[in-house]
C-alpha cells in the first residue's frame, strides 16, 4: 500500500495534492492535520483531493484546510490542482471546468504550466449569501469593534467568505493579531477569511492574508479575488488589478456582475511516497 502525494506551490501558498487512486485511506480530520503539520507531517497550507467524479465538469475537487475542516473554494488550490491535472495529461491545452462544493470554476493552464487562469465564479456582497449574521443586505463598510478598537469592514463571498478592512497600512503582525478574532467572529457564522487591504493606486492593493482554517498566509487567490472586488465596489480601484501579497503577485481581471479571472504562477516542488507510520500515528492506537 503506497501513499503517494505531490506538492505544488502559487506564490507560496502550498497544497498537497493526494489523487483517490493513489491514497486507499480515508481523510479523517486527524490525519489531515498531520499531514499538513510542518514538523510532524509533509507541512502544507492545505490538501487537494482529486480528481474525483463530476456529472457537471471534467473532474471534481475536494479542499481540506490543515485544521481538517474542508473548504467550499480555493484560488489557489484551484490553480495548483489545475497544474496537476496538467502535469499528469488528463487535460492539455484549452479550458475545462473544475467542480468544487463553491461552485464550478472554469480553468486554462498557459505557458507549459507555469502558469494558470482561472475564472472564479461572481462576487456577491450579500450577507445571507456569504454568510454575515444579520437582516439581509450588501456588506459595504458596517463598524465592527475588537480589541476596544472601531475598525469598518466590507464582507463578500466568491463561494467561500471573506472580511476584508481596508486599511491605510497593514503588516504581517497585525494580520496574525486580528485574524482570528474576525475569523471566529460572531458577525460570519461559518466563520470568515480574513483580508487587511491596503489600496496602492487604481491598478494595484496590497493584502496580508488570515485564511480560516489555516491561519497567516502568504498568498490566496480568492483572497485576492474578494479583496480587488471590494475595493473595486468601493470606487477605489479599476476593473484589472495587481494583488500585491508577501508571497507574490496576481492579476485579477473584474467582468461583469463581479465575475473574477485569475492568473498567476504555479510551481511544482515534489512528488512523494508518505511513510505509513506517520498513517499510524496519526490514526492513534488501536483496540
Amino acid at each position: 500500500m503506497r501513499f503517494a502525494f505531490s506538492k505544488y506551490h502559487a506564490l507560496g501558498n502550498d497544497y498537497i495534492v493526494l489523487d483517490p487512486g493513489d491514497w486507499p485511506l480515508p481523510l479523517t480530520p486527524e490525519l489531515v492535520k498531520t499531514i499538513c503539520h510542518r514538523n510532524f507531517g509533509i507541512g502544507s497550507d492545505g490538501i487537494l483531493l482529486g480528481p474525483l467524479p463530476s456529472k457537471k465538469a471534467k473532474c471534481a475537487l475536494r479542499i481540506y484546510n490543515p485544521d481538517g475542516s474542508e473548504a467550499e473554494k480555493s484560488g489557489n488550490g484551484l490553480r495548483i490542482f489545475s497544474r496537476y491535472l496538467w502535469d499528469k495529461k488528463i487535460v492539455r491545452n484549452g479550458e475545462f471546468k473544475i467542480e468544487t462544493p463553491g461552485g464550478i470554476v472554469h480553468s486554462t493552464v498557459l505557458e507549459k504550466g507555469q502558469t494558470v487562469r482561472v475564472e472564479m465564479g461572481n462576487v456577491s456582497f450579500w450577507s445571507d449569501e456569504i454568510p454575515v449574521a444579520g437582516p439581509r443586505r450588501e456588506v459595504i463598510n458596517e463598524p465592527i469593534h475588537l480589541r476596544g478598537e472601531r475598525f469598518n469592514f466590507c464582507s463578500a463571498t466568491i463561494g467561500n467568505p471573506h472580511c476584508v478592512l481596508p486599511l491605510p497600512k497593514i503588516s504581517p503582525d497585525f494580520a496574525r493579531q486580528i485574524g482570528p478574532l474576525l475569523e471566529t467572529h460572531a458577525r460570519f457564522p461559518n466563520r470568515t477569511n480574513v483580508q487587511l487591504l491596503k489600496v496602492v493606486d487604481r491598478q494595484n492593493i496590497q493584502i496580508e492574508i488570515w485564511e480560516r482554517g489555516a491561519g497567516y498566509t502568504l498568498a490566496s487567490g480568492s483572497s485576492s479575488g474578494a479583496a480587488a472586488a471590494v475595493a473595486h465596489r468601493l470606487g477605489l480601484v479599476d476593473r484589472d488589478v495587481i494583488v500585491h501579497m508577501p508571497g507574490g503577485k496576481i492579476r485579477i481581471e473584474i467582468g461583469d456582475g463581479y465575475s473574477i479571472r485569475m492568473t498567476g504562477g504555479v510551481t511544482k516542488v515534489a512528488d512523494g511516497i508518505l511513510a505509513k507510520e506517520v498513517i499510524h500515528v496519526a490514526e492513534g492506537p488501536k483496540g
